[in-house]
């Protein structure tokens, strides 16, 4: 268990010395643990979080009466988005935290960039 989590934060490091959010194109940041998703917009040059969204989140909790996993990845994705476009924020950089782009990660991200988001 150690290893996978130990090679999660390596490719997390490895990805984060190439991608850093700035106040034009902040980063939007995906964690995900076995229940729950996040998503949150981060401004790296001033250490602030710009959005955030999660399957605890407020606005979303109730919403979810049968939904797999990726169809709430999915209401994530296009809150963080929502949210975003409230505060001007269009276009991201997408930092997919060491995970593979795939499943809950990748419903995430299309429903983002459906809801307005460029990346």
């Amino acid at each position: 268990m150690s290893n996978r989590i130990e090679g999660r934060e390596r490719r997390k490091l490895r990805t984060r010395r190439n991608i850093s959010g700035t106040t034009e194109r902040p980063r939007l940041s995906v964690f995900r643990s076995a229940r729950h998703i996040y998503a949150q917009v981060v401004d790296d040059t001033t250490g602030k979080t710009v959005a955030a969204a999660s399957t605890l989140s407020k606005d979303l909790r109730g919403t979810f009466k049968e939904d797999d996993k990726i169809a709430q990845a999915k209401k994530v994705g296009a809150l963080v988005a929502k949210i975003c476009s409230d505060k001007k924020v269009e276009k991201v950089v997408f930092d997919r935290n060491g995970y593979l782009y795939h499943g809950r990660v990748k419903a995430l991200a299309d429903a983002a960039r459906e809801a307005g988001l460029s990346f």
